[in-house]
């Protein structure tokens, strides 16, 4: 497998491998790791049609190659993917392929059409190597909510991957593929790509379209990219993005064209980047010293290269976690009241009647952590608080949003930690609700801004060598000033070099 999109991109115009050759690797890869002593359980399992999708794409190349360099260059300009394989969570549908949210109550559903996202990577050329794990119902921050099972780090097999897109993190991480796709309520692209070294997008809501993706909070939901590199975040993202008819809550991104041919900032353009840092984040009780030392690092970085950055005090980011999880849990419960035996999902026939029917399929299907979620959002809307709780997180959003904006009045860029954390080892926190929550201390307030963030591979810990991720937040529709950035960071780091074992 090779390292970037546009290093595959060249090898396939040139002859030098073919796309057939880059799934067959993948897959063999995927059965090796089956039957490891400790699987990474990244991938869930593989597309039957991968293999024959790529055969059509090397027949294309090799008929375009055939007839002369100006037709491989059209071919290429007209389909910049193609024959590439990528990573999808397995709660993006692709048509004809399973899809179960990692739960038992959809084991066995088959998606009928494909996501818009899916439609516009194939459109471009890219092939869908399989479907990979993720918190049930992207409900977690580790991939332990899986009834498949955790997935592992790649960096080191003990610790975990980060969540909900845990799987399409380590599938990139570990070489398994060359991009993912993850989907982001609260940090679920951007944890798990600080936890296994890689870089993770979360865009502005509504710049990836949302259609045939399955809701967990509709308001904040997003789909994202994982790569290797800025760039191979940057092209996938210019192919997917733009309105779609089918999800009215969908925005073009106005500089989208940039992002093919991903640049870094001159250094005059560096030079006058304007960076916040909020004070709420420098507070240092729960954070590991590592994230804190490199956080200075990665202050004193931009400040050596002649970007200013001053601290901003945001009062309103304390509030952030809990506006979130009253928000997130309560679209939750309201989404997932159709999972009911009936319309969707598996079914409990007991014989004995509706009500019965109900309870039995939703409590035999739903994982742990996703009835928690349910129990707390139920809460929140029943009789007694829906004129208060949540009206109330709404009301703290609409303050987020508000706040946040008038920030970027001023200031270019966010800066702070993605997570207050390393990756932490398995089972360590699966029994602390609480504790696990707290990993999104750095990342909720994006989502609830409904702004773009990028996290950055920016370091390791001192003990055990677990890569630390940086993010850089942007305003609104700010993806391409945000991954220049990041591509900046890019090449005077190199991904910080944190090795898989």
């Amino acid at each position: 497998m090779f390292y970037t999109i546009a290093e595959t991109r060249e090898a396939l115009k040139a002859g030098k491998t073919t796309s057939v050759q880059l799934v067959k690797d993948s897959i063999e890869t995927f059965e090796k790791d089956k039957s490891a002593a400790i699987p990474l359980n990244a991938f869930i399992e593989m597309y039957e049609d991968s293999l024959e999708k790529a055969e059509l794409a090397d027949k294309e190349i090799a008929q375009a190659r055939s007839d002369g360099a100006q037709a491989l260059d059209k071919l290429f300009a007209e389909k910049p993917l193609l024959g590439i394989p990528f990573a999808n969570k397995d709660n993006i549908s692709s048509k004809g392929h399973r899809l179960t949210c990692a739960s038992k109550i959809l084991e066995g559903y088959v998606a009928p059409y494909n996501a818009t996202v899916i439609n516009r990577l194939e459109g471009a050329g890219a092939i869908p190597l399989g479907r990979c794990n993720q918190d049930e119902f992207a409900m977690g921050s580790s991939t332990e909510y899986s009834c498949y099972g955790p997935t592992r780090n790649p960096i080191n097999r003990e610790f975990v991957s980060g969540g909900s897109s845990g799987g399409s993190a380590a599938a990139v991480s570990a070489n398994q593929a060359l991009f993912g796709l993850g989907t982001e309520t609260g940090g679920s692209v951007r944890l798990p790509a600080s936890y296994c070294g890689i870089y993770g997008l979360k865009p502005t809501y509504g710049v990836l379209s949302r259609w045939g993706v399955v809701a967990y909070g509709s308001s904040l939901d997003q789909v994202g990219v994982l790569g290797h590199t800025p760039a191979d975040i940057a092209e996938p993202l210019s192919l997917m993005c733009g309105v779609d008819m089918y999800d009215d809550t969908s925005a073009d991104l106005p500089d989208a064209s940039q992002l093919k041919n991903l640049t870094a900032l001159s250094d005059e353009e560096f030079k006058a980047l304007k960076i916040a840092i909020p004070k709420q984040f420098l507070k240092t009780e729960g954070a590991d010293p590592d994230v804190v030392k490199t956080f200075e690092e990665t202050r004193a970085w931009f400040q050596t290269k002649g970007a200013s950055v001053e601290e901003v005090d945001l009062p309103i980011l304390d509030a952030s976690i809990a506006a979130y999880y009253v928000i997130a849990l309560s679209e939750a419960a309201s989404n997932l009241s159709r999972f009911d035996g009936i319309r969707y999902g598996r079914r409990v026939d007991n014989q004995k009647g509706y009500d019965e029917l109900y309870v039995d399929t939703r409590s035999e299907g739903f994982g742990p952590e996703v009835k928690r979620r349910i129990i707390i959002g139920n809460y929140v809307l029943s009789e007694q608080f829906s004129g208060d709780t949540y009206k109330k997180g709404m009301t703290v959003r609409a303050r987020i949003q508000s706040e946040v904006a008038a920030v970027f009045e001023k200031y270019d860029l966010i800066l702070c930690p993605t997570c207050p954390t390393a990756a932490f080892k398995l089972g360590s926190k699966v029994d602390d609700p609480l504790e696990m929550y707290l990993s999104d201390l750095y990342t909720t307030f994006v989502n609830l801004a409904r702004i773009p963030s990028i996290s950055v591979p920016a370091g390791k810990t001192s003990k055990d060598g677990m890569p630390i991720g940086m993010q850089f937040a942007g305003p609104m529709f700010s993806e391409t000033k945000i991954l220049r950035v990041a591509q900046n960071w890019e090449e005077a780091h190199q991904g910080c070099g944190v090795p898989v074992k």
